[in-house]
């Protein structure tokens, strides 16, 4: 049967010269000083916009195609090192929101956000907890805490990321607060512990709502993908006034445990310890039967879910599905791995589709972010992956479909371990961090994405500093206008007292200098070109097969090996001595 769907606006911002990708940082609203580079986006606006369908094959080599070559006026800047400025965000403390659903300590933290300001941070980030707003019962909700926290982020003229944050706090990598899930969605939990995710042992993790019941109305008639929406429209009519001042930059858009879009296969609350491989997180009643379901389809009714890929702290090689030749790599494994990694793609797209129509009309961006797993990237089964549902491997690429998903919503692909150096972790986790943040980056740019990121563990050094800014810029500045390639914004986990200790104060404070290209903070986005216009419906669903179609490996794109905004450069030999130290104790430590 002959398939036709509407094709989606893709916004070019690669072309081919001399066989290089060259990053054209297009400005998204035209004014007097960008005219010229607004002539040719205009003209591509009102063609991709006359909506016409077509079939899947054509669908597949337009719609998806790697940018070509195409004439092009590029943008004429007024201050041309502008184009390299990437604003910083600092994530503030998980519970600066209590369980009391209070802002702690405001003066503290008014304190502090004053002395971001001076520093030059650009905004900050915060977790909009479900556990908090949504605590009292179904659809009683409670914005008053948050909206005293916006009023003062805005007063101390910081710009704010919020994440919708629908798993609870506690229980992952550091967590310092406890905030659980809505008591009342708990509750549910009690007489059908099957809401929530399950491994192979029967343990049942209580982090956030199994993706097996998005669409199941166990909730007082309510499903969690209408729950999520329900939240999200309160959220836009309670916050209209900071939606309306555009003090949101984004909205983060909460998939799944810590908010990334995976399953909880790694759970220090569950027992484990890094750099363990994590379990599968599939074996609910619904999303057994929902497998059992597709092998049937699939002609293959006798398969059932593995039972032979070891437990939480194993290692690839001591189990039978992940070694070497093993059930990963039989027709088995392969189409386990491949309903598995789908599921997540369903997951995001359809809470995201639900964003896109909640705030719809305003001048926000959403966002969504992927986690680091870069423990056992250098194994050929990358089991720690396979286990949180990116199927990645040499010769498929598990992060490219999720990054066309993204696309469909236009949303900004948020990215963790920005800091992480392949030295820095231990021989024996088989680590390939900076491979993997060169390998996901490239993936939302070649999908036209805005890709921003942030760091997994609190750094105070240079050296994990000079690591996230080579990210941020992976080819250096351009002082003649934009860099081949930039990230949207990076966002410094956290704010904590150890942050403000002189020393490590003004580190960061260089740091931040870096990340603006050695400019003063610059307190207008529009500046630096980064335009936020009404938000528009997302694009047509992208069916699968054109999805996995972006499995396919293409090398990444080409990292300098240092950054050339060094910020050991500024701060002298103590820093540098000092960041020596320091990677000789993590070294001895792990």
């Amino acid at each position: 049967m002959r398939m036709t769907i509407n094709t989606f606006e893709v916004h070019e911002r690669y072309f081919q010269r001399n066989n290089k990708a060259i990053r054209v940082d297009r400005a998204r609203k035209p004014n007097s000083r960008t005219k010229q580079a607004f002539k040719f986006d205009n003209i591509h606006r009102a063609s991709v916009n006359k909506q016409r369908s077509v079939s899947l094959a054509e669908f597949k080599t337009s719609a998806i195609a790697e940018p070509a070559e195409a004439p092009i006026v590029p943008p004429t800047y007024e201050d041309p090192m502008l184009a390299n400025y990437v604003p910083i965000y600092v994530m503030l403390p998980l519970g600066v929101i209590t369980n009391d659903n209070v802002l702690e300590d405001r003066a503290k933290l008014e304190k502090q956000l004053t002395e971001l300001r001076a520093a030059g941070v650009d905004g900050v980030m915060v977790d909009v907890w479900w556990g908090i707003v949504e605590s009292k019962g179904p659809q009683q909700y409670d914005w008053s805490a948050y909206r005293s926290l916006f009023q003062l982020v805005q007063d101390c003229k910081l710009k704010l990321q919020a994440i919708m944050s629908f798993h609870q706090c506690g229980g992952n990598i550091g967590d310092s607060v406890s905030i659980p899930l809505p008591k009342w969605v708990l509750e549910v939990g009690e007489s059908n512990p099957d809401i929530f995710y399950t491994n192979s042992s029967g343990f049942m993790n209580k982090e956030c709502i199994s993706l097996g019941v998005d669409n199941k109305p166990f909730f007082n008639g309510r499903t969690p993908i209408q729950m999520y929406s329900d939240y999200m429209k309160s959220f836009r009519e309670n916050m209209a006034d900071f939606l309306e001042s555009e003090l949101l930059i984004d909205i983060e858009v909460g998939l799944g445990p810590a908010g990334e879009l995976r399953y909880p296969s790694y759970a220090e609350s569950l027992g484990w310890v890094f750099p363990g491989i994590g379990e599968f997180n599939c074996y609910d009643k619904y999303l057994q039967a929902d497998f059992k379901d597709a092998a049937k389809r699939a002609g293959h009714p006798e398969w059932e879910l593995p039972d032979n890929a070891g437990s939480s702290n194993d290692t690839p090689e001591s189990t039978e599905f992940f070694r070497s030749k093993g059930t990963y790599q039989t027709e088995k494994g392969k189409f386990f791995l491949t309903w598995y990694s789908n599921k997540l793609l369903t997951h995001g797209d359809e809470i995201l589709d639900e964003a896109n129509k909640v705030f719809l009309g305003c001048k926000v961006k959403l966002a969504a972010k992927i986690a680091g797993i870069h423990w056992w990237y250098k194994t050929e089964s990358h089991a720690a992956e396979l286990t949180s549902g990116y199927y990645n491997l040499s010769d498929r690429d598990g992060y490219r479909p999720v990054a066309r998903m993204f696309a469909r919503h236009n949303a900004i692909l948020n990215f963790t371990c920005l800091e992480m150096r392949n030295s820095e972790q231990p021989e024996e986790a088989k680590s390939c961090a900076q491979e993997l943040v060169q390998q996901v980056l490239s993936d939302g740019w070649r999908e036209n994405l805005e890709v921003a990121g942030e760091n997994a563990l609190p750094r105070y050094d240079s050296e994990g500093y000079n690591q996230i800014l080579l990210n941020a810029r992976p080819n250096g500045v351009n002082k003649k206008g934009p860099p081949k390639l930039r990230m949207y914004g990076v966002t410094y986990l956290r704010l904590t007292e150890e942050l403000f200790q002189k020393q490590n104060f003004d580190i960061f404070k260089i740091f931040v200098k870096k990340m603006h290209a050695n400019q003063d903070l610059c307190p207008d986005p529009e500046k630096y070109y980064h335009y936020t216009v009404p938000m528009e419906r997302s694009k047509p669903k992208i069916p699968l097969e054109v999805l996995l179609e972006a499995t396919k490996p293409v090398k990444p794109y080409p990292w300098s090996e240092v950054t050339d905004m060094s910020v050991s450069e500024a701060t002298g030999f103590f820093f540098d001595l000092l960041a020596i130290i320091l990677s000789v104790f993590r070294k001895n430590r792990n």
